[in-house]
């Protein structure tokens, strides 16, 4: 069976260029639901499991800050009522490549792409997405392209126009010196030019790179998150890549976005020499464990000491 329904030219005229939803058939694989989920998350690898809470206001330490959870001790039927319970957000990193059944269904997402539009995508990753009622993900951007396959549940996404105002070149730059942290400057103000789209399930959406966005659950919701690589992407994170080298050495103030193409090409062939050698400073914070998982806790949330997470 194909993953992709109801697909027309229209869609591939504007994939990688519009703001553009199309519908999907991975429901009926039956990978996804509640049975297939709590296999999953007792045979996935712990170092490609994420368990986060989204926090709430009333915590004394951690009103309203994104956790990292400690599950290790937890069964998959627990951590999937953890995450329907309110406060859970679980991230199953590359779910999509690491099992065969669910990589079988990424090569028949992907191939019903190429196959409709004619591109060649590349090294396509992809990740499942279990979320609790009250998840947010906060305005940030992705450094590939990306597209977000809803399976259950419903949720909203905001994504902002593709121009300095909403992603400066140095937050840009920021990001991508942060191996885990897409997140950019945000303001409220910014909601008022956002393009709101409400998924249900058997909806996706595809955008064009880099733009900014920001997610909304509406109900518990299990999502795909796929990224690609293409000679675009590469060529732009690049090009940035060698604009902070430069801010970072020489205090100038470089522009992707003012610079002509031939200038961002160039540009483009110092950051891949920049990348392997290390000319830039990392930035980023260790990811810390404040919690773990507990199916007798209000919200299966207990705190713990906070320690550097090495699972």
């Amino acid at each position: 069976m194909s993953m992709l329904a109801n697909w027309t030219d229209e869609h591939s005229k504007a994939f990688q260029k519009e703001i553009m939803p199309f519908e999907h058939n991975l429901e009926s694989t039956g990978l996804f639901t509640d049975e297939a989920l709590i296999t999953l998350l007792e045979k996935h690898p712990a170092s490609k499991l994420d368990v986060c809470s989204m926090g709430n206001e009333t915590h004394e330490l951690y009103p309203n800050k994104m956790r990292t959870g400690d599950f290790r001790e937890t069964d998959g039927k627990t951590l999937l009522a953890a995450a329907k319970s309110g406060l859970i957000w679980i991230n199953v990193r590359e779910a999509m490549n690491v099992h065969p059944e669910y990589e079988d269904v990424l090569d028949k997402m992907y191939g019903g792409i190429a196959k409709e539009t004619g591109r060649k995508v590349y090294n396509a990753r992809g990740g499942i997405l279990i979320s609790s009622p009250a998840a947010k993900v906060p305005y940030h951007f992705d450094k590939t392209e990306t597209i977000l396959w809803h399976v259950r549940g419903k949720k909203s996404m905001y994504l902002y126009p593709l121009t300095p105002e909403f992603i400066s070149d140095i937050a840009y730059e920021n990001a991508l010196l942060d191996e885990f942290n897409d997140d950019l400057p945000y303001k409220a103000e910014f909601d008022n030019h956002a393009t709101v789209f409400d998924f249900k399930p058997g909806q996706a959406l595809s955008w064009p790179m880099n733009m900014p966005h920001k997610v909304e659950n509406r109900s518990f919701c299990v999502s795909v998150t796929t990224e690609y690589s293409t000679v675009a992407s590469s060529r732009r994170n690049a090009a940035m890549l060698t604009n902070a080298a430069i801010r970072q050495r020489f205090g100038m103030n470089p522009s992707y976005w003012n610079s002509s193409p031939t200038e961002n090409y160039v540009k483009s062939i110092f950051g891949k020499v920049i990348k392997k050698v290390g000319v830039v400073s990392k930035s980023g914070e260790p990811d810390f464990v404040s919690f773990k998982i507990d199916g007798n806790a209000e919200d299966y949330i207990v705190d713990v000491e906070p320690f550097e997470r090495n699972f």
